[in-house]
């Protein structure tokens, strides 16, 4: 025990310097598809076919991403000629809709009511890093509730099934206002590989007002972080429609 002690204060606090700063540590991100251009029009139907959720589109000669829909499959990536460019960031969410303002006292401290709406556990798996040590995120504030009561953000993961329509609504209706809902990974945002399934929407938005969207399945913890920070008013969107000149880019490796 005293041993563990001793390592434990030689090692210090290692604790994510976002959002103070850019964190520069290697594998805190899986990155994101960008569209580009294609070099020839087979090579653009390459990326639009290999994708089995219809991330790539080909409009004027170009092929666009809508990183919505990104599953990290990487199709685009391996056993294709001609790979799609891939961003390594995590600042990914995005401002679906505003429904309200939060006021000064929410600026400090926001309670977080998280929903599993048929997830599959990866993206509930990154929301809960959240509390581990390296992102410790009460010190940006952020504290989870069981109670929607009690919550001015809700959270939600997985393509929303049948049997959650009915309580999620009920979830959202108990919760005071001023809140915001905050869609976190793929399933959420379009319904994911299940989006043409009977057992399921196509996005929380058919169901909740949708403020905050976070793509990615699932989502890098930091992206996560990032959402919360939009939804707090704390933090600027990203703008994920960027040309793939104005994103920094490079091939994915892995």
């Amino acid at each position: 025990m005293s041993q563990w002690v001793i390592n434990g204060l030689r090692t210090g606090i290692k604790t994510t310097v976002y959002p103070r700063d850019a964190e520069r540590a290697a594998g805190v991100t899986p990155g994101l598809p960008c569209g580009c251009d294609a070099p020839s029009p087979s090579a653009a139907a390459a990326l639009v076919d290999c994708c089995p959720t219809q991330v790539f589109s080909r409009i004027n000669g170009k092929v666009l991403a809508d990183v919505r829909r990104c599953i990290h499959c990487y199709r685009c990536v391996h056993g294709i000629e001609h790979p799609a460019a891939w961003q390594q960031t995590y600042e990914w969410a995005t401002v679906r809709d505003w429904q309200n303002e939060f006021d000064q006292s929410f600026k400090h401290s926001i309670h977080i009511c998280v929903v599993d709406a048929g997830d599959c556990g990866a993206c509930l798996n990154e929301v809960k890093q959240l509390n581990n040590p390296y992102y410790n995120m009460h010190r940006l504030g952020f504290f989870i509730t069981p109670s929607p009561r009690h919550a001015d953000v809700l959270l939600v993961v997985g393509p929303v099934t049948d049997h959650m329509r009915v309580a999620l609504k009920k979830i959202y209706d108990a919760m005071p206002t001023p809140k915001r809902v905050v869609a976190v990974g793929a399933c959420a945002l379009t319904g994911g590989v299940f989006a043409n399934s009977f057992v399921c929407v196509k996005g929380l938005a058919e169901v909740l007002p949708v403020d905050v969207e976070v793509p990615g399945n699932p989502p890098p913890p930091l992206a996560i972080l990032h959402g919360l920070l939009v939804a707090a008013g704390r933090k600027s969107p990203a703008s994920l429609m960027a040309s793939p000149s104005a994103i920094e880019t490079n091939a994915a490796k892995f």
